[in-house]
């Protein structure tokens, strides 16, 4: 059986060492995990998630009336915060998430890679989206990277043709660089072939499958005082995970359309 995320992790760590646009990461800090994702679905092959922003600024959800734009209700005053994962005694910074088996069966067509790559290399689709998710990492504030326009300025949506454009350079330059194919080569598969190869598909995941650290809500222990001119939606009592460890990781085996824990 192959350890899916184990290999995409090595894949990483080779790029960060050959490709200077990437040398700014620290592979330690950067945890690669498995989620769900039926390949005849729609959604993300991967998504980077960052660990380190910083709290919000204090604030609340409002709900305003229909026919009056009144405000009716409005939630307790709240801040959003980032959990903490440590692995090995150090802290993890970004996490990268696959979709299995939807990640191994992408593929050039109808994409906009079918015009960048050559057709018959599906593996560089796969490789395309792992470096995509890894240049979303702030080399500077170590967030999500900003998003600039070909001229430098700031942009207000996040894939920017100039971030399309630096990832496809990227690409280009570890493969002209000439990887061992001992790293790379299980993206040649899709998850059928992986299957047949290795006689199963696994990879780690959280404990708590399918859920995993992500930012959550704490009320604020002391409430503003304001006007109470709408009805209090009180904010969810249930305490958030806020610490996670290796401990919190296991390996699961991922099947067409289910999972089992390892």
């Amino acid at each position: 059986m192959i350890d899916y995320t184990l290999h995409v992790r090595l894949l990483m760590e080779d790029l960060v060492a050959r490709v200077p646009a990437l040398a700014h990461l620290d592979p330690g800090r950067v945890l690669v995990f498995a989620r769900p994702g039926r390949t005849s679905a729609h959604g993300a092959y991967a998504t980077c998630h960052s660990l380190t922003l910083p709290d919000s600024e204090p604030a609340y959800y409002f709900w305003r009336d229909r026919r009056t734009g009144a405000l009716s209700r409005r939630s307790e005053w709240f801040v959003t915060r980032s959990p903490e994962v440590w692995v090995a005694g150090r802290r993890i910074t970004h996490l990268i998430s696959v979709t299995l088996p939807r990640f191994c069966d992408q593929t050039l067509t109808d994409t906009h890679k079918a015009r960048i790559y050559d057709r018959g290399k599906e593996w560089v689709a796969k490789l395309d989206t792992i470096v995509h998710e890894l240049y979303h990492v702030d080399p500077h504030q170590g967030g999500i990277r900003p998003s600039v326009k070909a001229d430098g300025s700031p942009a207000a949506q996040t894939h920017t043709p100039q971030f399309f454009r630096d990832v496809q350079r990227i690409v280009r330059e570890y493969v002209a660089g000439r990887p061992d194919p001992a790293v790379w080569e299980f993206l040649a598969l899709d998850f059928d072939g992986l299957l047949r190869r290795f006689g199963g598909v696994a990879g780690t995941t959280f404990r708590d499958f399918p859920a995993f650290p992500q930012r959550y809500r704490e009320r604020l222990a002391e409430q503003p005082r304001v006007p109470r001119a709408a009805q209090i939606v009180p904010v969810p009592p249930r305490t958030p995970r806020r610490h996670f460890s290796e401990a919190d990781l296991v390996l699961r085996e991922f099947l067409p359309h289910s999972t089992r824990r390892l």
